[in-house]
């Protein structure tokens, strides 16, 4: 598996965020944003940490200190419960290096080392096999597929992945 590192995203992570803003990173949040909206947007990723509702890292590789990419989760409901949510996007010429998987699988080993307990979902659109193929990788159970709101008026069909944090206890 690629080396891979996550650090928690800071105020100087605008640009990482910046060269997120593509059309292919950001099919999955209804399309790329103006300049404003992505400062806004690392702006909320920077609240999470401070308000103890997620967390979102930089994605960093042997020689790229900077970031290849991004990954976090943040607190969510499903169907009225709580529970996480989790994201990630690798920048194109990173991609199918196994970066993605290694750093998801390290954001929920930071979640559960931050006592995180709920069960964390990842709602990749259907039509991404790479996306799907990361939360596979990850240890994620497929529970089905469902029409996902990721923004006001902005409806994706996609699977609904899970994985638990906690331990069961019987």
């Amino acid at each position: 598996m690629t080396d891979v590192a996550i650090v928690p995203l800071s105020s100087d992570d605008l640009d990482l965020v910046r060269r997120a803003n593509t059309p292919e990173l950001m099919d999955q949040m209804g399309g790329v944003e103006t300049d404003e909206q992505v400062i806004a947007r690392h702006q909320r990723y920077l609240r999470l940490e401070r308000e103890g509702t997620g967390c979102q890292f930089r994605i960093v590789i042997p020689g790229h200190p900077e970031g290849v990419g991004l990954v976090g989760y943040w607190h969510h409901d499903v169907g009225g419960e709580p529970a996480l949510e989790a994201g990630w996007s690798v920048e194109q010429e990173y991609r199918g290096r196994g970066i993605a998987p290694a750093a998801v699988v390290a954001m929920l080993d930071r979640a559960r080392a931050a006592r995180e307990t709920l069960p964390v979902h990842a709602y990749p659109r259907v039509d991404n096999p790479a996306s799907n193929a990361v939360c596979r990788k990850a240890g994620f159970a497929l529970l089905g597929e469902l029409d996902f709101e990721v923004s006001p008026g902005n409806i994706l069909h996609t699977n609904d992945w899970v994985i638990e944090l906690a331990e069961r206890t019987a």
